[in-house]
């Protein structure tokens, strides 16, 4: 008797997974369904970890993926296929399927791999549906993000409340931004490009502290759920930006983009505190 290969084994486990999921949320609706796509994959990426993963390097030392991070896409893409094969899908880890519905999922299967590699809890499954182009969408339906180690389900969008776990969260309070915590992240690598750096202690300067912690998608639910109090960052790719974006408008916040430093930032918390940061950007 031979041994099977791991890597079939995976497939085979994988294609058996997503048949008994469809088969399950054949009735979901679209809320329903990205809630349950984003709870699974990200329950399945932590049950491969606790099992032990390989890692490959992609653009440095700190951008990483995982056997789990295609694992968990490619879980959410074949469920996909299976449930809603007219909407097109983009993930992190190179799934891209054109929509003939006009809609399009937009998901990163795990975000903040880093931490997640390096055993940190500081790591999410998050996704969102946008209809028209995801690089600037016509509509941003919703978004929804799981973080394993806590158990957090959030869930919202522009016409959906935000909701952690079934819970609606506080509509976002107009504060000012040196009353807040800062969520942000700024590779090192920019911290060497002065207009960079200059544009980023500009914002942080408005802010009464901050946190750089790894995960944008669990930065931006913290902001929607009020135990963060904005988001910056630049040259955020779509799935790290619209699941949280659509998370932080559920909960009457605003999410937008401002030039400086020659890069793209994205900004994101309450109205009165957003407008500070990007007066702050624009006077670059």
């Amino acid at each position: 008797m031979t041994n099977q290969h791991p890597a079939a084994s995976l497939e085979e486990m994988l294609a058996a997974i997503t048949k008994t999921f469809a088969i399950a949320h054949d009735q979901d609706s679209d809320e329903h369904l990205a809630q349950a796509l984003v709870y699974n994959a990200g329950r399945l990426a932590w049950r491969m970890r606790e099992q032990g993963v390989s890692t490959n390097h992609k653009s440095s030392v700190s951008d990483v993926v995982t056997e789990a991070d295609h694992a968990a896409e490619e879980f959410i893409a074949g469920a996909l296929a299976l449930l809603r094969p007219e909407d097109g899908i983009i993930g992190e880890e190179g799934t891209n399927r054109r929509s003939t519905s006009g809609r399009t999922w937009v998901v990163d299967p795990v975000d903040g791999t880093y931490n997640f590699t390096a055993g940190s809890d500081y790591w999410c499954s998050a996704l969102a549906l946008v209809e028209g182009d995801p690089a600037d969408p016509s509509r941003l339906i919703f978004g929804a993000v799981h973080r394993p180690a806590m158990g957090y389900t959030w869930f919202g969008g522009p016409e959906i409340p935000t909701t952690r776990d079934g819970q609606g969260v506080e509509k976002l309070p107009q504060v000012d931004a040196n009353q807040l915590c800062l969520a942000t992240y700024l590779h090192p690598t920019s911290l060497a490009r002065p207009e960079r750096r200059d544009a980023w202690v500009r914002a942080v300067d408005e802010f009464a502290t901050l946190r750089m912690l790894g995960a944008g998608s669990v930065d931006l639910g913290s902001v929607a759920d009020g135990t963060m109090g904005v988001w910056l960052q630049h040259s955020v790719a779509d799935w790290d930006w619209l699941p949280g974006k659509a998370l932080v408008e559920g909960a009457g916040g605003v999410g937008v983009k401002i030039e400086a430093g020659g890069v793209t930032w994205c900004v994101a918390g309450n109205a009165r505190a957003v407008e500070q940061v990007t007066s702050a950007l624009a006077s670059m």
